[in-house]
């Protein structure tokens, strides 16, 4: 079954909008947790704007299910996860300053220096993936880095999903295929949502994971966390 990993930024952007700890971000991931989540992903940027280090470190010993954290692999976050050893750590190319991870890597001109990445992080007995676009020969390259899993991108997918959703899922159907016969696992991310998840675990019945956050929080505004969470893990199952 695709597991449900529940990205929980956004819970840590509206506590430190206020100041305090309201809402309490360990609080909503075990929530997450007990209403049906798989997982939780975090992402503790360099400016801290959401996820903060004393967050990770927090959370490490409370969570039952995977711990995904997410990242650029500076020595920083090296440090971090090294300490913490997650079960996975996802590795994105994102610029300090970047809003939101809107790119996959260039495995291509980068595959030296994910492959030291994989190779430490494998030591440490974390599994790595790598975020990616649905190309094939950054795919080869993710393979070659020694990456454990490829997350794909799903921007482009969900972009042009209400207007040809056979057109958006193709390149991914493809990703993912060659990414299983190279022998890594598939995970999935970026504008995922209610409207489009259904179709592509569908299509992609393979998926190890897809990683979730802001329009799953979004939901949660309207419906609750718990039923959101049921009708995300719904989707999975269809």
């Amino acid at each position: 079954m695709t597991q449900l990993s529940v990205n929980i930024n956004k819970i840590a952007t509206l506590r430190n909008a206020r100041g305090g700890n309201v809402p309490n971000v360990c609080q909503v991931a075990r929530d997450c947790e007990r209403f049906g989540a798989d997982g939780i992903t975090v992402h503790p940027r360099p400016d801290e704007r959401h996820i903060r280090r004393s967050d990770v470190f927090e959370l490490r010993p409370l969570l039952a299910t995977e711990f995904n954290i997410e990242g650029y692999p500076d020595a920083r976050f090296m440090e971090l996860v090294l300490t913490v050893k997650p079960a996975q750590v996802t590795l994105v190319p994102d610029l300090p300053a970047q809003l939101t991870s809107n790119h996959g890597w260039d495995t291509k001109a980068c595959t030296d220096f994910l492959s030291d990445v994989c190779q430490r992080l494998k030591t440490a007995g974390i599994r790595t993936s790598i975020f990616v676009a649905p190309d094939p020969e950054l795919i080869r390259c993710a393979a070659q880095a020694g990456t454990d899993r490829v997350e794909l991108y799903t921007e482009p997918y969900a972009a042009l999903y209400p207007t040809d959703k056979e057109a958006a899922v193709a390149p991914f159907v493809a990703a993912a295929k060659l990414a299983r016969s190279l022998g890594m696992g598939v995970n999935a991310g970026h504008d995922l949502n209610l409207e489009n998840l259904t179709y592509l675990h569908q299509s992609i019945p393979w998926l190890d994971e897809v990683s979730i956050g802001h329009a799953l929080i979004s939901d949660a505004l309207y419906m609750g966390l718990e039923q959101t969470i049921h009708l995300y893990k719904k989707c999975l199952t269809q």
